[in-house]
């Protein structure tokens, strides 16, 4: 039987541009930027630009993640904290938090789609482990991110801690009431979940318990240098018992 729900990464054709709408979707829902505002923040960003889709069998799209790669336009995350609210030195403040740009990733955008609440905490899920998942196989040693307050406590809850890089705060950003820029070193990050939070590490890092979603094997989420990643079959990933960013 056909798996319902399966994540890609690096989508193109259709698949891309659907994921683009379901971008748009949950940034005028929830935060109220228009098509226009989204242009105006990710134009610069777009040739380093890489999605993981959530996409049913009609290849709706119901969740996204956006990462910002190393290019020629920085990352935004990075950039940002140079501008208002928080005016800070981005290469000061990526020192302090020992960032190397060269070996991070921008998590510039993330969310599902409004109409989806019933079955969000499942598919919050399932796409945190595509997140991960991406940056595990291409060895990125370190994510950043203007994350909203709310989604920084749900992380958080699931043992992903995120820390305030060095001279910001939350301040209003983007529609958003209080958002931080923040980042984390993926390997101390995901030691201290699994030591704090074992269960959610299974789950959400190791994907051992999402049911009915079809992951790809690990080298489709690989980003070649011509951004294309290699494809392979994809896996059922199987249920399990386990307890349960949702």
């Amino acid at each position: 039987m056909a798996t319902p729900l399966r994540l890609v990464f690096n989508p193109t054709g259709d698949l891309l541009a659907a994921s683009r709408r379901c971008e748009a979707d949950i940034f005028l829902r929830w935060y109220g930027n228009t098509s226009q505002q989204l242009a105006e923040e990710y134009d610069r960003y777009e040739a380093s630009s890489v999605f993981v889709a959530l996409a049913d069998e009609r290849d709706d799209v119901l969740g996204i993640v956006r990462f910002v790669v190393p290019g020629v336009a920085g990352l935004k995350t990075l950039n940002d904290v140079g501008l208002p609210p928080w005016n800070a030195v981005p290469v000061r403040s990526a020192a302090a938090a020992r960032i190397d740009p060269a070996t991070t990733w921008d998590c510039a955008t993330m969310g599902l789609r409004p109409d989806r609440s019933r079955s969000a905490a499942r598919l919050s899920l399932a796409l945190y482990h595509g997140l991960l998942l991406a940056l595990r196989v291409n060895q990125v040693h370190t994510v950043v991110a203007v994350l909203d307050e709310r989604a920084r406590r749900l992380l958080s809850s699931i043992g992903l801690v995120l820390h305030p890089i060095p001279g910001t705060t939350a301040a209003p950003y983007l529609g958003s009431a209080a958002s931080t820029p923040v980042y984390a070193h993926l390997a101390a990050g995901l030691d201290q979940q699994r030591r704090l939070a074992p269960e959610a590490h299974r789950l959400v890092t190791l994907g051992i318990g999402l049911d009915g979603i079809s992951v790809p094997a690990p080298d489709a989420f690989r980003l070649t240098p011509a951004g294309a990643p290699a494809r392979a079959p994809a896996r059922q990933v199987v249920s399990t018992p386990v307890g349960h960013f949702g």
